[in-house]
């Protein structure tokens, strides 16, 4: 059995549903209260009202919004606001964006995995909370449809994928076309030609998967699969809940970003002496100088920037030798990991808990602007997870803590949805 498969997706019919660009949204889990307000306003189709459902006067019950989503969405595909394409296709998706000037254009497809398939070798990276997945499932219960993909890299190094997207694919006009606000640019184009797809299947085979984000979508999947299980005692096994909807790229690709996430400490000692035992310390006049410098020294040794409302620090790990008795879990590979090294070294030997800390990625200058703001005493910027890292770390068996990667762009919500209940 096939690792992955096309499938019949559920779109949004835009004669109907009307302008795109006003209808999709990122991923939930990175939208703030601010930006969901925002969406909701811009279209009664926007995908955010399946998404993030809120409490209203005829589902009061907080836990009633799942059945207000489901029952949002079965009127729009009454409605025919979404469809369902009548063959099975693979999206493919490009996304052009920039990183600190710098241009970008990362190619993917969409297709559903076989969730639990011994061939299939699908390794996440990352651990999950229980709150997060307990909410995606009973979304996905009132749906009986994913509506966001997982993200997972595989490898193409002959570029067998990319090579039919630019020969096949790319010169049609994209179904999707969209900018997001952040100025990233996102199309999908539809991919039906079964001998085409059958040459992107046969790329997986006896591949290494990487769960790159979604692993709470993931494990979703999973306990949806199980549910399902128990009800069909005589299932086939290709019934569309063994399949989770993934967005894939190529892990080889230099379009492949990975954005570190930083650390926002509410309270922290005004007098930082007592890092001198641990670190080399530099002082850096120029925050604009901070990523280079942190860049830089990160290539040899385990570096980190650190804001106070004194100024700006770079701290450099004296004594590699130590991170084996600071931390004593897990691999050497996972032992190198600068969040652990952080978390080791500096709050856990200041009984700093995770309540006490907030997280930024991307937009350091939202650091700054905490303490800056009198919000937070002191900011902790990190150089990015390597992309072997997280290789070598998920080969391993092992998965890091949360809020450790963060990749981008994401991919959209809303391009296509997958209906875990008809074949």
């Amino acid at each position: 059995m096939s690792v992955i498969k096309p499938f019949n997706g559920i779109v949004y019919n835009p004669l109907k549903a009307g302008d795109m660009n006003k209808i999709v949204c990122p991923p939930y889990d990175v939208i703030s209260p601010e930006h969901e307000a925002n969406l909701k306003k811009r279209s009664p189709y926007n995908f955010i009202h399946v998404m993030l459902a809120k409490a209203d006067a005829k589902h009061a019950d907080d836990d009633a919004r799942y059945a207000k989503a489901g029952e949002t969405y079965q009127k729009w595909l009454q409605d025919g606001i979404l469809v369902r394409d009548e063959k099975p296709c693979i999206y493919y998706t490009k996304q052009e964006y920039k990183v600190t000037g710098q241009r970008y254009s990362r190619m993917g497809f969409l297709a559903v995995m076989k969730i639990e398939d011994e061939k299939a070798k699908i390794h996440p990276h990352e651990k999950t909370h229980a709150g997060a997945k307990e909410d995606r499932f009973k979304l996905w219960t009132a749906l009986k449809a994913a509506c966001s993909p997982i993200f997972v890299c595989f490898s193409d190094r002959q570029k067998r994928v990319e090579s039919i997207f630019q020969r096949k694919v790319a010169p049609l006009k994209p179904f999707v076309d969209v900018i997001e606000d952040d100025g990233t640019r996102n199309m999908a184009w539809r991919l039906d030609d079964p001998a085409l797809i059958q040459e992107i299947v046969d790329t997986f085979d006896n591949q290494n998967l990487f769960i790159a984000d979604g692993h709470h979508r993931y494990e979703v999947s999973k306990r949806y699969r199980e549910m399902m299980l128990e009800k069909t005692p005589d299932a086939t096994g290709d019934e569309p809940w063994n399949y989770v909807m993934t967005y894939f790229t190529n892990v080889d690709s230099k379009d492949l970003q990975i954005f570190p996430i930083h650390r926002i400490v509410k309270s922290f000692p005004k007098d930082i002496k007592f890092l001198e035992d641990l670190f080399r310390i530099d002082t850096i006049k120029k925050r604009e100088d901070l990523v280079v410098m942190i860049a830089k020294a990160g290539r040899n040794e385990h570096a980190f920037g650190l804001y106070t409302k004194k100024g700006i620090q770079l701290l450099r790990l004296k004594n590699k030798s130590q991170i084996d008795e600071f931390i004593k879990e897990g691999s050497k590979d996972y032992r190198s990991l600068d969040s652990l090294i952080l978390k080791a070294f500096v709050f856990d030997k200041l009984g700093i808990k995770s309540e006490d800390i907030t997280y930024c990625n991307k937009e350091m200058d939202d650091c700054f602007k905490a303490v800056d703001q009198g919000q937070a005493d002191a900011a902790f910027i990190l150089n990015p997870v390597r992309i072997e890292q997280l290789r070598l770390i998920a080969l391993n068996g092992e998965k890091m803590p949360p809020k450790t990667t963060y990749f981008y762009p994401k991919a959209l919500s809303g391009v296509t949805l997958y209906d875990l209940d008809t074949l």
